[in-house]
């Protein structure tokens, strides 16, 4: 136990005090910090300027859209429903030419314009086509709407008759007897990006740690002055902990942050729920984060051992990574796929290389029976203390092979040996 000590304490200063570390560590939190102080910074500096008008884009907060309506009643009417459709546009009915509409569109006084000759035809105007432009879905839904209550005026309904008729609202309310996942999405795609870059980080990093001691014969010493159990899960956790305390640095400022910006974000839905976790889920979060890490980093850890030059750690270690980067492919799929309690993910729940992510997906976007949870923790713990003890004897039998990188049967009849 006193050698792990002080072998966990070595290696956590290392990471603690190494530049690169903290380096990232105040650039991602400054980064959070001027994404989270960003709408605050954007109204103080937009509310002072004098320059805006009326017809100005940032009006009022909202852009402006240019409208050009048939003229009399039609057109009156076409112009209230337009105003009151695109709620978040400065609607403006204006008379001006084609050529004028483009040459505010152009010199950005306007965002778009839409030019209406009647209530099946009708041109859009606009600078840069947005991928996420809907602008004429909305018009599609205005002009039919208003072409079926032309239908009933004609008929021998009144405007106000025809408009009531097809105003009426259809009240509905939704009771989710399980998660909601629109809400969950954010959070969860966040944990499982966030195992994702660590992973492959720390993992490297570990590795790369092991084979520098190696190439360096450091290890010989080393390896005749403590156990290998006590050397590969002091390295193993001394990253664990590191890692970890970077992650609470950068999530716990931009909590930090988010809260000191609340209001400023408060109309950002997506935005809002990330920091919406329930505790339980945070709970569950932990845990798989965690074992998840250590599963891997003892791998790597393992594998770096093998490795004789530093050079060849990224060949070594392609196996491992390749094996995460499909775990990852398959859970991000079924996560886009809206299926996450497809077979295949609730395979990859109880297979310990693939259940710190894929069970705690299961458990955020759908309703998992405790008992499946348990047996999946069960499974990783174990796997963890099973892969750790095999990592430091792949260890131990490792840092004394040089020369070419030994192959797996020669490792594995190596440690029977042992």
């Amino acid at each position: 136990m006193k050698q792990f000590k002080v072998i966990f304490k070595f290696e956590l200063r290392n990471y603690l005090t190494n530049k690169i570390f903290l380096g990232v560590t105040i650039f991602l939190v400054a980064l959070i910090g001027v994404v989270m102080f960003f709408p605050r910074a954007a109204e103080a500096l937009g509310g002072g300027e004098d320059g805006e008008t009326e017809g100005s884009p940032e009006a009022g907060g909202r852009p402006v859209m240019l409208l050009s309506v048939p003229s009399g009643e039609a057109g009156s009417l076409m112009g209230e429903a337009f105003a009151a459709a695109f709620g978040r546009y400065n609607v403006r009915v204006l008379e001006d030419s084609l050529e004028e509409m483009e040459a505010q569109i152009l010199d950005g006084t306007a965002e778009c314009a839409l030019v209406v000759e009647s209530l099946n035809a009708y041109d859009y105007y606009v600078n840069n086509l947005s991928m996420y432009d809907r602008n004429t879905e909305t018009a599609d839904e205005v002009l039919k709407q208003l072409g079926q209550m032309q239908a009933m005026v004609d008929g021998g309904l009144s405007w106000e008759e025809a408009e009531g008729i097809l105003s009426s609202r259809v009240s509905h309310e939704v009771f989710s007897l399980g998660k909601d996942q629109i809400e969950n999405f954010f959070y969860t795609y966040i944990m499982i990006f966030a195992l994702y870059m660590v992973i492959l980080l720390y993992g490297q990093m570990v590795a790369s740690n092991v084979a520098t001691e190696k190439s360096s014969r450091a290890m010989e010493v080393l390896i005749t002055s403590a156990r290998p159990v006590s050397m590969m899960f002091g390295k193993v956790l001394a990253s664990c902990l590191a890692g970890f305390t970077q992650l609470v640095a950068v999530f716990g400022s931009a909590v930090l942050f988010f809260n000191l910006n609340k209001e400023y974000w408060g109309g950002t839905a997506a935005v809002a729920s990330v920091f919406d976790m329930p505790p339980e889920l945070l709970g569950y979060m932990l845990v798989f984060f965690v074992l998840g890490f250590l599963i891997y980093a003892f791998l790597y850890g393992a594998i770096g051992s093998t490795a004789s030059k530093l050079e060849d750690i990224n060949t070594s270690v392609m196996p491992i990574t390749m094996l995460f980067i499909v775990a990852f492919m398959v859970v991000m799929y079924s996560l886009a796929d809206g299926n996450v309690d497809n077979i295949l993910m609730k395979i990859c729940s109880f297979v310990p290389f693939t259940s710190p992510m894929a069970m705690f997906t299961r458990i955020a976007m759908s309703s998992v029976p405790f008992h499946e949870v348990l047996i999946s923790v069960a499974i990783l713990v174990v796997s963890v203390f099973g892969v750790g003890v095999l990592a430091a004897r792949i260890y131990k039998v490792g840092v004394l092979l040089y020369g070419t990188t030994p192959k797996l049967g020669s490792i594995l009849k190596a440690i029977r040996k042992e």
